[in-house]
């Protein structure tokens, strides 16, 4: 693998992690699609954890913010007495039901992940769903209001990103915008949730880079992916919260529509 297939594969991870248009989609289909050199698990959790050091960064004090509220509300016995210490415990509830979906089924989806047209199928999915959030949006709840009901709902949303080409973020927003969220407070809890994801997969990641038996690219190719990942992660977080102030999601439904339907119309015809 070239030093430039190595950014382009980090600049793709950093980018579809936080934009709504699935960062597994399109793991599975751009290199089936440029018949790029298969990453191995060294790059894989290096471009993870480049992802994990983006938003950990980007959201240090309201991460900072939450923590220490969660456990100043457990010394004074008061766990949801605060918007963040309540946040706290919102955040965890709301990765439970991906945790145990993914987890009991975790062969289930490993088969579907090796299939790209059912990866084309799922981001046509992802966009009816952001199209279906956009129309079905209220925008009067904030942090001060979020109940159990809505992080449960939005932690289901979460679930289905388990498939392939259905993004996680783009999900966990359509179902804060369906619980009566307006975009940005949708689009900043989808990102606060996704922490405990981003950092489990960050785990895995290292687990890999340890046990993993040779290093078969140089430390150069490693690197560059790696930076690639952290700036274009940071960058797209940044892009994400100020794009959805002044504008809806219908420009990424129309992307995901033309990535998914152009796989498979291409396919189709390829046949």
């Amino acid at each position: 693998m070239s030093i430039i297939e190595a950014i382009f594969l980090g600049i793709l991870q950093g980018a579809t992690e936080f934009l709504p248009v699935s960062s597994s989609g399109h793991l599975v289909l751009i290199p089936a699609i440029f018949e790029m050199t298969p990453p191995d698990l060294t790059l894989i959790g290096l471009v993870h954890l480049g992802t994990l050091v983006a938003v950990l960064i980007y959201f240090r004090r309201d991460l900072w913010a939450i923590v220490t509220a969660v456990l100043r509300g457990l010394a004074q016995r008061q766990p949801m007495g605060t918007t963040n210490a309540r946040l706290g415990w919102f955040i965890v509830v709301g990765c439970i039901p991906a945790a145990l979906v993914g987890f009991l089924l975790e062969d289930f989806f490993d088969g579907v992940f090796g299939q790209p047209n059912w990866a084309a199928f799922f981001l046509l999915v992802t966009a009816v769903l952001l199209v279906v959030g956009e129309r079905m949006m209220s925008g009067r709840k904030t942090f001060d209001t979020m109940t159990w009901l809505d992080t449960i709902v939005i932690g289901l949303f979460q679930t289905i990103a388990l498939f392939p080409g259905l993004s996680r973020s783009g999900s966990t927003i359509v179902g804060g915008l369906l619980r009566g969220f307006d975009r940005p407070t949708a689009a900043r809890y989808s990102f606060l949730l996704g922490v405990p994801v981003i950092l489990g997969a960050g785990l895995f990641s290292v687990l890999d880079i340890v046990t993993a038996e040779e290093m078969v690219y140089s430390t150069a190719v490693y690197l560059s992916a790696f930076l690639a990942a952290a700036i274009s992660g940071y960058a797209c977080i940044a892009f994400l919260l100020n794009w959805v102030r002044n504008h809806s999601l219908y420009i990424f439904a129309a992307y995901t529509t033309l990535l998914g339907g152009g796989y498979l119309l291409f396919s189709l015809l390829g046949k």
